[in-house]
C-alpha cells in the first residue's frame, strides 16, 4: 500500500515546529540522566554540544535556535527508558484497575486478559521511539497512560473483529504511537480549562500528520501503521481530520483507532457509570460517525453500566439545554433568511454551505434519536418524577450541544480568516458562530 498523500503544505506545517518537544526533553533531563552519545551539530556544521555532556534545561535555548543535523533521539541516551516490558507491565496494571480496561477484560468471553497483552509483547520499539515515549512518560504522563490504554482498546476491537494475535501487533503499535505528535503542540493544549480557538487550532489539526511523519521517518513499521496513525481523528461521515475521509476511505486499523479514541476520551472526562452512559449515548446518537460493526462490540459492554448512573438532573437542567439547542437552530434559520433572495448556492467547500450541511445532519440525527428540541419539549412534562428518564434526556441534550460546539470549532480551525471576510455568506457564519459560542459558554 502506498504512503498516504498529505500534501506538501500539511507536511511542512507538521515538520516545522520542534520547540515544544525540545522544551519537554530538556526539562526531563533535570530529573532523568540524559547524556549526549555523540557531539550535537547544527545542519550548518556548528558544534552545539560535545559528546558525553549531561543535558539539562539550560541547553534548550541553544538547541531551539538551530536546525539539528540528524535525529536528536539517536544522539542522546536516557536512563530508565521505556521498554516493551514496561509497556506490558503498565497495560497489565490498567487491566486490573482502569475502569474502561476492566470492562473490556470482563467482556472477553472467557478469554484470558493476557490475550490483550500478547500483541504488545511483540511490538517493535527502536531506541529512537523508546526515547520519545520516555519523554512522553516523564513530561506528559496522562498522554502516555492514554497511549497505553489505546493499545488495549484497539487490541480488544481487533480480537472482537476476529483478528489473530499477529494481526493485532501493528494495530497495537499504531495505537501506542498515534499521539506522539501531541508533544510538538503548545502545552496549553494539555490544560482542559484553556480553550484555544481560531488560528491556534491549526496545531490540533496537524498533530496526526506530525505523528505519521515520525513513524514514517523510522522506516521500520508497516505502511498500515503509518496510515492508521494519520487517520485516528477521521470519522466515517467525513467530518474528521486531517483529510476528511469517508467510510471505506479510512483503513480498517484507522477505523479501530478512531473509535478507541472516542471511547477513551469519554471515560477520561466522565466518572465511571456516567462515562458508560455518555459513551453509549454518543455512539448511538452519532451512528454515522463510527463503524457500525465495531460499535456493536462496544455497546453491550456499556449496557449494564449505563443503566446505573447516579447523576442528579432536574427538569430545569433539561429545559435549559432545550433552549440552547432551539436558539442555535432558530438563529441559523434567521441569519440565512437575511441572505439575498435568488443568490447562487455557495460552493460546497464554503463555510456557509458546510454549516448548513452539518446543522441539517445534526437535526436529522436528533429527530432519529428522539432528542430534537421539539421532541424533548413534548416529553419533558411527562418525566417530572422519572429520574432516569431525565438523565437520559440530559445526556442526549449535552451530546447535541457538544456537536454544536464541534461545528463552531471546525469553522474556526478551517477558516481562521473568516472574521475579515466581506462575503455575505461568511458574515452570516461569523455572526452565527459568535452567538452560538457565547450561548454555549454561558450555558
Amino acid at each position: 500500500m502506498n504512503p498516504p498523500d498529505i500534501g506538501p503544505a500539511a507536511a511542512a506545517d507538521a515538520a516545522g515546529d520542534n520547540r515544544h518537544y525540545l522544551r519537554a526533553l530538556t526539562d526531563m533531563a533535570e530529573r532523568r540522566g540524559v547524556v549526549t552519545q555523540e557531539a550535537l551539530y547544527s545542519d550548518r556544521g556548528i558544534k552545539l554540544v560535545d559528546k558525553g555532556v549531561r543535558v539539562d534545561s539550560r541547553l534548550y535555548d541553544r538547541l531551539v535556535k538551530h536546525k539539528l543535523r540528524g535525529n536528536i533521539e539517536e544522539q542522546l541516551a536516557v536512563e530508565d527508558m521505556v521498554s516493551v516490558q514496561s509497556l506490558v507491565q503498565m497495560a497489565g496494571a490498567q487491566c486490573e484497575s482502569d475502569t474502561l480496561a476492566c470492562l473490556l477484560v470482563h467482556a472477553l468471553d472467557g478469554m484470558s486478559p493476557d490475550s490483550l497483552l500478547a500483541p504488545i509483547r511483540a511490538i517493535l520499539l527502536p531506541s529512537t521511539i523508546a526515547f520519545k515515549l520516555t519523554v512522553m512518560r516523564e513530561q506528559h504522563p496522562a498522554l502516555f497512560s492514554h497511549s497505553v490504554r489505546m493499545m488495549l482498546l484497539a487490541v480488544y476491537l481487533g480480537i472482537k473483529s476476529g483478528w489473530s494475535e499477529r494481526e493485532c501487533v501493528p494495530l497495537a503499535t499504531a495505537a501506542l504511537l498515534h499521539d506522539i505528535g501531541v508533544m510538538h503542540m503548545d502545552p496549553v493544549w494539555h490544560d482542559q480549562a484553556h480553550k484555544v480557538t481560531g488560528a491556534g487550532r491549526k496545531q490540533l489539526l496537524v498533530h496526526p500528520v506530525t505523528a505519521m511523519l515520525m513513524v514514517r521517518e523510522r522506516n521500520v513499521y508497516p505502511r498500515s501503521v503509518e496510515r492508521a496513525v494519520l487517520e485516528h481523528h477521521e470519522y466515517m461521515d467525513g467530518s474528521g481530520y486531517p483529510r476528511g475521509l469517508r467510510g471505506e476511505q479510512i483503513s480498517r486499523m484507522g477505523q479501530i483507532l478512531l473509535l478507541a479514541e472516542v471511547m477513551d476520551a469519554i471515560f477520561a472526562k466522565y466518572a465511571r457509570e456516567a462515562a458508560a452512559q455518555r459513551l453509549s449515548l454518543t455512539l448511538r446518537l452519532n451512528h454515522r460517525k463510527f463503524p457500525a460493526d465495531l460499535v456493536a462490540h462496544v455497546l453491550p459492554v456499556l449496557q449494564s453500566r449505563a443503566m446505573q448512573s447516579d447523576m442528579q438532573v432536574t427538569q430545569e437542567d433539561v429545559q435549559r439545554t432545550i433552549g440552547l439547542l432551539s436558539s442555535a437552530f432558530d438563529d441559523w434559520e434567521r441569519h440565512c433568511a437575511g441572505l439575498p433572495q435568488g443568490a447562487p448556492q455557495p460552493p460546497s467547500e464554503r463555510a456557509c454551505a458546510l454549516v448548513a450541511q452539518r446543522l441539517a445532519a445534526l437535526q436529522k440525527t436528533l429527530f432519529e434519536a428522539g432528542s430534537h428540541p421539539r421532541q424533548l419539549a413534548e416529553v419533558l412534562e411527562f418525566l417530572q418524577d422519572d429520574a432516569q428518564g431525565l438523565v437520559e434526556l440530559a445526556l442526549l441534550g449535552r451530546e447535541a450541544l457538544w456537536q454544536l460546539q464541534s461545528i463552531v470549532d471546525f469553522i474556526h480551525g478551517r477558516w481562521p480568516q473568516l472574521q475579515d471576510s466581506q462575503d455575505v455568506g461568511d458574515i452570516v457564519v461569523v455572526q452565527w458562530c459568535n452567538a452560538c459560542a457565547a450561548r454555549l459558554a454561558g450555558g
